[in-house]
C-alpha cells in the first residue's frame, strides 16, 4: 500500500495559484478547464477583502493542463499548468493580468495578446473598408503564426494557435495544406507529452485534415500565399481552391443568383467580358452569398455559366465574404492580377474592361 500511495504521488502533484483580483474584494472566481473545443468548470473560489484568493489543483506528470479563470463573462487569465507550478496571478475586472512561476503560461498570455491585435486591427480595417490592408493583415499574421509554431514545435502553446479563429466559418489556419503543420507540430508534441489529451486530440485533427488534402500534393510544393486563399465547394460539389486558379487576371467574383439584376449582369456583361478576354488570360472564381445552394445551382446551370462558381450556402457568413469584405452592395469584384491583390475593386463594366484592357493585351 506505502509502494502504490509512492507511486501515485510521483505521478500526481499539485499546481497552486495565487492570485489577486484587483478592486474586487468578496467576488468569485471560476475556474475552467479547457476539454476538447470548451471549458468545464473545476470549482469556484471566492476573493478575501484585498481580492486575493488562492487554488490548488491536481496535475498529471506529463499532462499539463489549460487553466482558465473568470470573473462573471470576463476572462481574468489564461494558464498552462504542469505539476509543481506556483503561479502568481494578478488581475483587474476588465481581464488584463500578469502572471508568473509559469514560463508556459506567460507564452500563452502573449499568443492570446498576438490574437487580439491582430482582430483589432483587421476589424479596423474592415470598418474602413480597406480591402488590401485587410487581406494583407490577414496574410501577414498566418505568416507569423506559421513562424511562432515552427519556432514552438515543442511548446503546448502552439495548439491554440493552430485553433485560432476570425469567426466560427473562418480559422485562421484554413488552407488544405496547413494540415502539414497540424502534423508537424502533434508529431513534436507527442515526444514530450506523450499522454497529453491536448496531444491526442491534435493528432486526430492532424489524421482529419490530411484526409482532405488530394494525393498531389506534397511539402515541398507549399507555398506562401500573395493573397488569401478560398476553398469552397463547385457546382458540382468538389471543392475548388482559389490558388489553383491558372489565370493572369483573376476576377474573384462576389453575387447573388437570387437576385434578378445579378442574374442579367450575368447574361449581359460577363459572359460577354469572359469570351473576350479568357483567351487572353482571363479566369473568374465566382461567389456566390446565397443561403439556398438549390437555387443558385439552378441559375448557374440555367445560364451556362462558363467559369468557376462556387457556393458554401453561407451567405454573408461565407468564408469568401468576411476574408474579402464583402458589404451589401453586390455585385462586386476584387482583382488578383499577376498572383498579387489589386487595390481594383470593380463594381460596372467600364470598370472591368479598363482594368481588363491595361493588363490583357
Amino acid at each position: 500500500m506505502a509502494g502504490a500511495i509512492a507511486m501515485l504521488s510521483s505521478c500526481s502533484q499539485k499546481a497552486s495559484i495565487s492570485g489577486t483580483l484587483t478592486g474586487a474584494k468578496d467576488a468569485e472566481v471560476v475556474v475552467k478547464e479547457l476539454n476538447g473545443a470548451s471549458t468545464t468548470v473545476l470549482d469556484t473560489v471566492k476573493t478575501n477583502a484585498n481580492g486575493a484568493y488562492s487554488y490548488k489543483m491536481n496535475i498529471l506528470k506529463g499532462q499539463p493542463e489549460f487553466i482558465y479563470l473568470y470573473k462573471g463573462n470576463t476572462k481574468i487569465a489564461s494558464l498552462l499548468l504542469s505539476n509543481g507550478d506556483k503561479v502568481r496571478v494578478v488581475s483587474d475586472t476588465l481581464g488584463n493580468y500578469s502572471v508568473e512561476g509559469s514560463h508556459e503560461s506567460v507564452k500563452l498570455q502573449q499568443v492570446e495578446k498576438d490574437f487580439a491585435s491582430f482582430m483589432k486591427s483587421f476589424s479596423e480595417a474592415a470598418e474602413r473598408g480597406d480591402n488590401k490592408a485587410l487581406s494583407q493583415q490577414y496574410v501577414d499574421y498566418y505568416r507569423s503564426r506559421v513562424k511562432y509554431i515552427m519556432g514552438n514545435p515543442k511548446s503546448l502553446t502552439s495548439i491554440p494557435v493552430l485553433y485560432q479563429k476570425i469567426n466560427d466559418n473562418f480559422p485562421v489556419f484554413s488552407q488544405q495544406t496547413d494540415a502539414i503543420h497540424f502534423r508537424n507540430v502533434y508529431d513534436s508534441l507527442k515526444t514530450v507529452y506523450p499522454n497529453s489529451k491536448y496531444v491526442a486530440a491534435l493528432g486526430e485533427e492532424a489524421k482529419r485534415r490530411e484526409n482532405l488534402l488530394s494525393l498531389g500534393v506534397r511539402m515541398e510544393n507549399v507555398k506562401e500565399m500573395a493573397f488569401p486563399d478560398l476553398d469552397l465547394p463547385s457546382i458540382d460539389g468538389t471543392k475548388k481552391k482559389l490558388s489553383e486558379v491558372q489565370g493572369k487576371v483573376i476576377m474573384v467574383y462576389f453575387w447573388q443568383a437570387a437576385d434578378a439584376a445579378q442574374k442579367m449582369f450575368n447574361k449581359d456583361v460577363l459572359i460577354p467580358v469572359y469570351k473576350e478576354y479568357h483567351p487572353k488570360g482571363l479566369e473568374i472564381y465566382s461567389v456566390s452569398l446565397d443561403t439556398d445552394k438549390g437555387a443558385w445551382a439552378s441559375v448557374v446551370k440555367s445560364q451556362e455559366l462558363p467559369w468557376i462558381n462556387v457556393c458554401d450556402g453561407l451567405g454573408a457568413g461565407s468564408q469568401g465574404a468576411v476574408l474579402y469584405n464583402v458589404g451589401r452592395q453586390l455585385p462586386v469584384a476584387y482583382l488578383i492580377i499577376d498572383g498579387e491583390l489589386s487595390d481594383e475593386v470593380v463594381r460596372g463594366k467600364d470598370d472591368l474592361q479598363r482594368v481588363l484592357n491595361a493588363n490583357l493585351r
